[in-house]
């Protein structure tokens, strides 16, 4: 059943790859900002090969239903904790991009025990105040009463010349397939109120409660965004990488080279070397 009912909410998500244990930590992957679980569809056919892998719509995103509230990063985790529950997953490793990376930051800090590793593809999380400054303005244009147009014309930043252009329709036809209060409230959430932690310097406190390992893609204008989080990082094997020339939607524009690299850093993760031990490990063995 591709369907699951949470509470105040009915979650669409797929499920795919080894059952009966076999393929390791499950994988958990949570698309952006309006768009869908179909952020995907070019890495699933590999990653469910080896993994057992879960991929939601979240709540007012794709073919999920709406409720009027509960669009926050914490809010969203929450709603996966309960799909977690639903499948008897305990524990996952999470691919989470944009709003993706909030909301998997914010599993693996108020969610540990459910959270083995992070993969964040260009997150919304630690934007600076100069980039901030243009968001109530953003907000206002999303409470508009047409949230449409201004999510779609936002939309543009998120591509290089190198783009194709079916990435953009896509997206286009994604916003709109959105529901309205999820383009409002799920923005206001990163950016917005005293809880929110998408900007500096709220964002140094919240992601430095991160203990899991973390590996951040960021695109090719956000150099100084990984050498920010380079040093918040708390896991010895976590890393923080630039790809040039990528947009926004780096996975989706490169999709073979995003699953090497995942694939490989994840790897990585299972093999007995003291660089990848947690810092209790090297304790123990010193």
């Amino acid at each position: 059943m591709p369907f699951a009912e949470l509470g105040d909410v009915k979650i669409f998500y797929t499920d795919d790859g080894p059952g009966d244990g076999d393929g390791g930590v499950p994988l958990l992957l949570v698309h952006g900002y309006g768009a869908d679980s179909n952020d995907w569809v070019f890495h699933i056919p590999e990653l469910s090969a080896r993994h057992r892998v879960i991929a939601p719509d979240l709540r007012g995103h794709g073919y999920s239903s709406a409720p009027e509230s509960g669009y926050r990063p914490g809010d969203f985790a929450a709603d996966l904790v309960r799909l977690l529950d639903h499948l008897g997953i305990d524990r996952v490793n999470v691919i989470g991009h944009s709003l993706g990376g909030l909301i998997a930051s914010a599993l693996a800090v108020e969610h540990s025990e459910r959270v083995n590793a992070l993969v964040c593809v260009d997150p919304g999380y630690g934007q600076t105040p100069e980039v901030a400054a243009a968001f109530p303005a953003m907000l206002e244009g999303l409470r508009s009463g047409d949230p449409y147009t201004t999510a779609i014309a936002s939309d543009q930043w998120c591509y290089t010349p190198a783009s194709p252009p079916w990435l953009r329709e896509l997206h286009r036809r994604k916003i709109l397939g959105t529901a309205p209060a999820a383009l409002v409230q799920a923005f206001a959430g990163m950016y917005e109120g005293d809880e929110q932690f998408g900007i500096r310097p709220a964002s140094d406190a919240y992601i430095a409660r991160r203990e899991c390992p973390v590996l951040t893609l960021w695109s090719g204008v956000q150099a100084e965004s990984a050498a920010w989080e380079q040093g918040l990082f708390k896991h010895p094997a976590s890393r923080a990488l630039v790809w040039p020339g990528g947009g926004h939607r780096l996975h989706a524009e490169r999709p073979a080279e995003f699953l090497l690299v995942v694939g490989t850093w994840l790897a990585e993760l299972d093999t007995p070397d003291s660089t990848l031990a947690t810092p209790d490990d090297k304790e123990q063995d010193a």
